[in-house]
């Protein structure tokens, strides 16, 4: 993935926080983990590697460092941490395996835990954990600005940031993802060890890109033409559709820059912006998608793991599997302008002495 180089430097800078001495344990937790088929890649990138640091440290067998990790999953409530389990002794299967055939990974023992809880509250004791890593999470709200779920302000024939919202609910966006962030920051450097780091991935927007512009939007823009098309077969009421607004806004890197410089509690180790295809399963060169079909359907999967929860709160179930269909069709149309690319931004955190 893009974003390892980041997450590998992390680790490596997060073990020289861990107490010296006979034994140590790492404490590291993967925020907004999910319960997918790639929930476990982060626990395998950061155990392959602690042992390959382990390896590289020690002299011989015996005087390599005995360290520990205990590593939290979390996600909210509502998440499937049963499957999560489910996998797990394969997993662990699997890390042990390529432990013992590959001479330059120690074996570090790994215990691993779910954790429900939102991440904009405290979730962990104090001063407890090393590295914090979370994956295109803080894109989404705590909840949706007071003054558009109390009907103040409307954002017609928008379900997110589009061409036609009025600037004072772009600015509702916004102050929302401030307040959300800053109190994101708080309670992690709370939670962290000193000398602790996070590695955080989210989309993001070019600086020049107005909030309703780019690949960010795209997607949702879709969406919302998908469930106006479903409004006149009357599986849509018109009223609820123009009630409905995602909680979710996609910051610029001066945006984040500043709050983080502003919050004055982590250094920035690295921060940058890449741009990746919303199509994960898509590496071909060039903008032009070479199956349009297939790549809207990679994406409505992508999209409706994300969104079908919020879907079926203020929609209702029954509409789930059509709009999703009306969606990649809709989509496939959209592609064949070229590649519906996400900037991303990822930025490394290590915490400040106050």
């Amino acid at each position: 993935m893009e974003t390892w180089p980041e997450l590998h430097k992390a680790v490596r800078e997060a073990l020289k926080s861990l107490s010296p001495g006979a034994g140590s344990t790492m404490v590291a937790a993967d925020l907004g983990c999910s319960s997918g088929p790639n929930t476990l890649l982060v626990v395998s990138e950061v155990m392959n590697t602690i042992g390959a640091h382990v390896q590289e440290t020690a002299d011989n067998y015996r005087s390599r460092a005995i360290i520990e990790v205990q590593f939290f999953l979390n996600d909210l409530p509502g998440n499937d941490f049963n499957l999560v389990f489910r996998s797990l002794d394969q997993h662990q299967r699997r890390l042990q395996g390529l432990a013992a055939v590959e001479e330059k990974q120690a074996a570090v023992p790994c215990y691993i835990a779910g954790l429900p809880g939102s991440m904009y509250t405290r979730i962990l004791p104090c001063q407890s954990v090393h590295l914090f890593h979370s994956s295109h999470c803080l894109i989404w709200r705590s909840k949706i600005p007071e003054d558009l779920s109390n009907g103040t302000h409307v954002n017609a024939d928008n379900i997110y940031i589009g061409k036609t919202t009025p600037k004072v609910v772009v600015d509702l966006f916004r102050e929302q993802f401030e307040k959300d962030f800053e109190l994101f920051l708080s309670l992690r450097h709370k939670e962290l060890v000193s000398g602790g780091y996070m590695v955080l991935t989210f989309a993001g927007r070019r600086r020049e890109e107005m909030p309703m512009q780019g690949g960010v939007a795209r997607v949702w823009e879709v969406l919302s033409q998908a469930l106006e098309y479903l409004v006149p077969k009357g599986l849509v009421e018109k009223e609820k559709l123009s009630s409905f607004n995602m909680p979710y806004y996609a910051p610029s890197l001066d945006e984040v820059t500043q709050l983080i410089k502003q919050n004055d509690l982590f250094d920035i180790e690295d921060i940058r912006l890449f741009e990746s295809n919303w199509d994960a399963y898509d590496d071909s060169d060039g903008d032009v998608v070479l199956n349009c079909s297939s790549s809207a359907e990679n994406i409505a999967k992508i999209i409706r793991a994300g969104i079908e929860p919020l879907i079926m709160n203020h929609f209702g179930e029954d509409i789930l599997e059509e709009l999703f269909m009306v969606y990649a069709a809709m989509l496939a149309k959209n592609l064949e302008k070229g590649k519906a690319m996400c900037p991303v931004i990822v930025v490394i955190l290590n915490k400040s002495e106050l």
